[in-house]
């Protein structure tokens, strides 16, 4: 199988992973900054509430805000403080958000095996 082919199929199983996570008010938009949380965090440099706010690329300040309030309900996300400083509230994906890409990554793995 082609490299295309084993990327649609990997399509079909997270839009299928995806769809469980719809019910929970959570959208294409809030996946995706969930994503981007959880890649700065990975990198030991976990976005501020400011930071994601600024993500201009995603969508405007304020439907970043309304997706991070919907990060939040869902219980993906939370904000965390460092140190001393109190003022500052980081990012961090929650033990529900690592339940999600774990289901991703099953879904990248069986459409690697159904397509090799």
């Amino acid at each position: 199988m082609s490299n295309a082919a084993t990327y649609i199929r990997f399509i079909n199983l997270t839009h299928a992973v995806t769809n469980q996570w719809g019910g929970a008010g959570i959208d294409l938009l809030s996946l995706r900054l969930l994503e981007a949380i959880a890649i700065a965090h990975s990198k030991d440099a976990a976005l501020t509430v400011t930071d994601a706010m600024a993500l201009n690329a995603l969508a405007s300040p304020a439907t970043m805000h309304r997706k991070l309030t919907n990060l939040l309900d869902a219980r993906l996300i939370e904000q965390v403080f460092e140190g001393k400083n109190r003022r500052t509230k980081y990012l961090v994906p929650t033990a529900q958000a690592s339940k999600y890409f774990e289901q991703l990554g099953k879904a990248l793995i069986l459409a690697s095996a159904q397509c090799s």
